[in-house]
């Protein structure tokens, strides 16, 4: 079986509702897409999701190192694509590039061996752990508890909470949050996720005054993502346990924390160099004996990575409707992700539905959804503050 080549299509859409964190409150509903597919003389094709201004890079990866080649090489290939990228480092959208290209390829393996991906990827069971994110800032408190709600309907009990803007209101929301996770008949389980707006001292004063009253599972960056120093001291000041990572690119990144006892929960997503990526961040995690959690994604497709990690202690869900323009073999039952039997990641992408939303350019689109507000980490403001910037 050989690639013959790669298609993608730009598409943007509405979410079913906004989302936002401490850096952009405000919060955003419209948002851009990449659908990706890679052709094969076999008549089969893996696809995947990809971040919009990756797509020269795909084509143009795809063009040097993957046409031509057998898609079954995955960790070969991949191994190729990252080494394309050695002078500049793996990082970026030619990370961007490297985990859509994987994450495909991975599709495309399963395909021929027809059988679901999580089964390729060795997991004994269709299955993974979810817990309930609402990237939840913008949300009012009515909102707020009918997402978390109907996460505790399909069995969830767990779930993570966006804060860092107002510190008054992110207590009262974190107790919104409980009650309405508690409507699960389960004990809820609760983490924060600062997004990496506080300085470490500024984390460890919020957190300890939320530990006053809220038995907290996690705390999510509480400091940059590099700050094995800020991070190491947040988790020894604090009861819960410090997670990191969703915004690393390589596992050579996570070294550093792990070595210097900077993270207690590893957490990798797709944009850690794909499936391939997250294997080896999860490996180093084991090595370690710590927990790893998979970030979120489009219908949840790295949920058959996770299944198969015997450290894995929860995959984030969004239910956001980022699923509009695909048919997808999963559903989330008693609080599980429930992986179904259609071979590769069970992700079709409706074609009629994606060609309505194709665009040749997203509108009013800014460099990043989530750029970083400027102070972050320096001096902290409030909602009045943020809406006169």
């Amino acid at each position: 079986m050989k690639i013959t080549g790669i298609r993608t299509v730009l598409y943007e859409y509405d979410l079913k509702r906004p989302i936002g964190d401490a850096n952009s409150p405000q919060g955003s509903q419209h948002i851009p897409s990449l659908a990706v597919f890679v052709d094969t003389d076999a008549g089969l094709t893996g696809v995947s999701v990809g971040a919009p201004g990756a797509r020269q890079i795909i084509h143009s990866m795809a063009k040097d190192l993957l046409i031509g080649q057998d898609p079954r090489g995955v960790r070969g290939l991949w191994q190729r694509m990252v080494d394309c990228l050695f002078k500049i480092g793996n990082r970026g959208t030619g990370t961007n590039a490297i985990a859509a290209l994987d994450v495909a390829l991975w599709d495309l393996k399963a395909k021929a061996n027809d059988e679901p991906l999580w089964q390729t990827f060795g997991a004994a069971e269709g299955r993974a752990k979810a817990y309930a994110s609402g990237i939840d800032l913008c949300l009012s408190d009515s909102e707020l508890s009918e997402f978390y709600q109907g996460m505790a309907a399909k069995g969830i009990a767990a779930g993570k909470l966006k804060v860092g803007v107002d510190i008054d209101r992110d207590f009262e929301r974190i107790g919104i949050m409980r009650d309405a996770l508690a409507t699960s008949g389960k004990t809820p389980a609760l983490m924060v996720d600062s997004n990496e707006y506080w300085s470490p001292k500024q984390s460890i004063r919020h957190i300890r005054r939320f530990e006053e009253t809220y038995d907290l599972t996690w705390v999510e960056e509480p400091a940059r993502r590099w700050d094995y120093r800020g991070l190491r001291k947040v988790s020894e000041s604090v009861h819960a346990a410090v997670a990191t990572g969703e915004n690393l690119s390589h596992v050579s990144e996570f070294m550093p924390l792990v070595d210097h006892g900077a993270v207690d929960i590893v957490q990798a997503g797709q944009e850690c160099s794909g499936f391939t990526g997250i294997m080896q961040v999860a490996d180093l995690a084991y090595a370690y004996e710590l927990p790893i959690a998979i970030m979120n994604a489009p219908a949840n497709f790295t949920a058959h990575l996770a299944a198969a990690l015997p450290n894995h202690i929860g995959m984030e869900v969004l239910d956001a409707g980022r699923d509009i323009a695909m048919h997808v073999d999963n559903h989330i039952e008693d609080g599980w992700i429930l992986l179904g039997d259609k071979p590769g990641l069970g992700i079709e992408f409706d074609e009629e539905k994606l060609a309505e939303l194709e665009t040749k350019q997203p509108a009013d689109a800014p460099p990043s959804v989530w750029s970083r507000r400027p102070g972050a980490g320096l001096y902290e403001v409030g909602t009045q503050d943020l809406t006169d910037e």
